[in-house]
């Protein structure tokens, strides 16, 4: 139920005409919990039931609709391996038809088809041999004396669907939710600003969506091109934004700390650096320096590839802050990453006598308590650690400077936490996983954004190769050509140990075959992420000292392990992994001059999306170009981790389709925040009660996402 003080539409699913708590619980796995988010449940795609064609008249590859009688139905099996399905046989009088289920119930199905029974079949019309068949098709029982006449003129809904849930039954619930609820739905907006924008009433917008007139073009719909869609995808589009530029405006606007340039120790720190600065890293640097030196507080996302110096670029900004007297943090994902940025740090500024501090959580004891003393007195200006640096516990003296590494690994919670621990600090969010365009627009809306394209000289192509299982003797003695000219290898693997639900390859028993094969003269060890943080530590040190030349481990090592000498990473059962994290993995070699080599060993049983993840990983070597066909596949949600990032799901937008939108919708969100920071003008309110509804509470967070 809604409390009083709640809108109609927060009211709970499970209180709609036709659900309760079963049903509720089915809508859930659709993220639908309120009347609202059932609004929310556009259609997928759209049936037209205009025209009822006869079996004889059905095209190929077309969407089209049937009316017949079932001649036959029952389970059946398919292919040599005896795949069971179930299958029916429809006819009328021009002719017969297949329609097949490769997922079903068979209780289910035998109590829905029985022989003589008259069906509506609905969906695309594909050929087995010389057989034309539906799969999975949408279906109606009908009455005997139903007859086509009093079907036709429709164009139907397709919703998302779950186990359980039928479309008839959504549609009927949608349906009864719009004649109680509908007129609930939003405040009207200004009519300049929709005539402005060229959008129908969203009112309209959605009921034409969920009940769609029998004047509208299929096309339209399906594409999601209607004049409908697009106002919703605007919409969409247009309320993030204007999160975004609301956000952007009050950190504008909020008193922050200059921090003067220091050339002496700048350029102290350029000659303690073993290579010279790329002409993409000193552009940074110099975004960066004008963004500190101003009085109001940074809020700057720096992305580039792996491996193209962003750490550095970090430290030149943390150094800004130190020579001016405050305090630096860098906070990174794992105590592997923290003790190897800790490890560069120091070294870069040990020319320069300032302390660095590590703290992880693995630090206990006395050593724990000296730490923090020493940043609460200001005696440590440079702070490196993992999500300990935000426990309550630990104070800065003089925070400036907040450095957050693979910002992705962490919530927005966290992040804000860290933000916290100063008065307004400078904040740069850096990521190797390059970001598409549409997404810097919309997650990242709040931010400046600094891009390294360019790579460190001397750097070489990786040669990325995709192996089967039959070509691992020629893995093997490939990885031996690379051990025998003293360089060092990566094995990666999915699991840890076995398990029994799947039949992969897993990395402690396969370090134990790798000892058998190449040891003693090339040595093995595991690496994984329950070790505890000491053996981590050691294992590593000894693979950096090259103590050890093959080094197994899990996905552990996929974000910051830096091994220059390593010249082969072997991804097994790759299938396995996501785009962005094959990439990532990827760039642990070709971090020196030598030809460096990545084997993708994959099943042969891959799926569609695997096939073509593995595929644009032998192709491209170009982040940026991976990581729009990673959006492609993924979508944003996936790709961001939004159920942590704090951001607005997307119902009807598309970031790749719908490009051109967005861009309208964001000059529109920062011009009206231009004239109006804090939409308090009263023809504004309606934008400022919608805004406030959709983010419920999440604005602050945008600050620092």
């Amino acid at each position: 139920m809604t409390r009083a003080d709640e809108s109609p539409l927060a009211t709970s699913v499970q209180y709609v005409k036709g659900v309760g708590p079963v049903l509720a619980k089915k809508l859930a796995k659709l993220n639908v919990f309120t009347v609202e988010d059932l609004f929310c449940l556009v259609p997928s795609r759209y049936i037209d039931r205009r025209k009822i064609d006869t079996i004889a008249g059905v095209e190929e590859g077309k969407e089209r609709t049937v009316i017949g009688f079932v001649q036959a139905a029952g389970p059946a099996f398919l292919g040599r391996k005896g795949k069971q399905i179930y299958e029916i046989i429809v006819g009328d009088q021009t002719g017969k038809i297949s329609a097949k289920w490769f997922h079903f119930y068979l209780n289910r199905m035998r109590q829905m088809f029985q022989v003589g029974q008259k069906v509506l079949l609905a969906g695309e019309v594909s050929r087995y041999r010389h057989t034309r068949q539906f799969i999975h098709p949408d279906v109606e029982i009908l009455d005997k004396e139903t007859e086509a006449s009093e079907i036709g003129g429709k164009i139907l809904p397709v919703y998302p669907l779950t186990e359980g849930l039928y479309q008839k039954t959504v549609r009927r619930i949608v349906r009864n939710a719009w004649d109680l609820y509908g007129k609930h739905l939003r405040p009207k907006l200004p009519v300049d600003f929709m005539e402005k924008y060229h959008l129908a009433d969203p009112w309209e917008s959605i009921a034409l969506l969920h009940f769609p007139s029998s004047d509208i073009s299929i096309d339209l719909l399906n594409s999601r091109r209607s004049q409908a869609h697009r106002t919703l995808i605007f919409d969409e589009f247009f309320f993030l934004e204007l999160g975004l530029a609301m956000k952007k405006s009050r950190i504008v606007r909020q008193e922050g700390i200059a921090f003067p340039f220091q050339q002496g120790p700048h350029e102290k720190l350029l000659a303690a650096l073993p290579f010279e600065l790329t002409g993409a890293q000193k552009q940074v640097l110099e975004e960066i320096r004008r963004d500190m030196e101003g009085r109001y507080p940074m809020n700057r996302l720096l992305q580039g590839d792996v491996g193209s110096g962003k750490t550095v670029v970090a430290l030149a900004a943390c150094l800004q802050a130190i020579a001016n007297g405050y305090q630096a943090a860098l906070m990174a994902p794992t105590e592997i990453l923290a003790a190897q940025h800790f490890q560069t740090v120091s070294k870069f500024l040990a020319p320069l006598n300032i302390p660095v501090g590590l703290i992880t959580s693995g630090i206990k004891g006395k050593e724990r308590e000296n730490l923090y003393r020493a940043v609460a007195q200001g005696e440590t200006p440079l702070v490196v650690g993992t999500h300990a640096l935000i426990q309550d516990e630990l104070t800065f003296a003089k925070l400036g400077i907040a450095v957050v590494d693979e910002q992705h690994r962490f919530g927005v919670l966290q992040r804000q936490a860290l933000h916290k621990k100063g008065p307004s600090p400078d904040i740069l969010v850096m990521t190797a996983t390059p970001i598409p365009r549409t997404l810097a627009l919309t997650a990242y809306g709040d931010l400046d954004v600094s891009v390294i394209r360019e790579m460190p000289k001397g750097r070489k192509k990786i040669a990325t190769r995709l192996y089967g299982e039959k070509q691992r003797e020629m893995l093997y003695r490939g990885m031996r050509q690379e051990l025998d000219k003293n360089h060092q290898v990566f094995v990666v693997y999915p699991l840890i140990e076995e398990s029994e639900k799947l039949d992969l390859k897993n990395a402690t028993e396969m370090s134990e075959e790798l000892k058998r094969i190449f040891e003693p003269q090339h040595k093995v060890a595991l690496l994984h992420g329950r070790m505890p943080p000491a053996q981590k530590d050691e294992i590593m040190h000894a693979f950096k000292a090259q103590k050890i030349h093959i080094l197994c481990a899990t996905s552990v090592v996929e974000v910051g392990v830096d091994c220059p000498n390593a010249t082969a990473m072997v991804i097994e059962h790759a299938e396995r992994f996501g785009l962005s994290q094959l990439h990532q993995l990827r760039g642990r070699v070709g971090r020196s001059h030598f030809q460096s080599y990545c084997i993708l060993m994959a099943d042969y049983r891959r799926s569609e999306d695997a096939k073509r993840r593995l595929n644009i990983m032998v192709e491209s070597n170009d982040g940026f170009r991976i990581a729009e066909e990673d959006l492609e596949i993924r979508g944003p949600g996936e790709f961001l981790g939004t159920k942590q990032s704090g951001m607005p799901d997307f119902k009807v937008a598309n970031l790749a389709r719908d490009m051109d939108i967005l861009s309208l919708a964001r000059t529109a969100a920062f011009e009206l925040i231009d004239q109006d920071p804090d939409l308090k003008q009263p023809k504004h309110q309606a934008f400022k009660q919608i805004l406030q509804t959709r983010w419920r509470g999440k604005l602050e967070l945008v600050q620092v996402s």
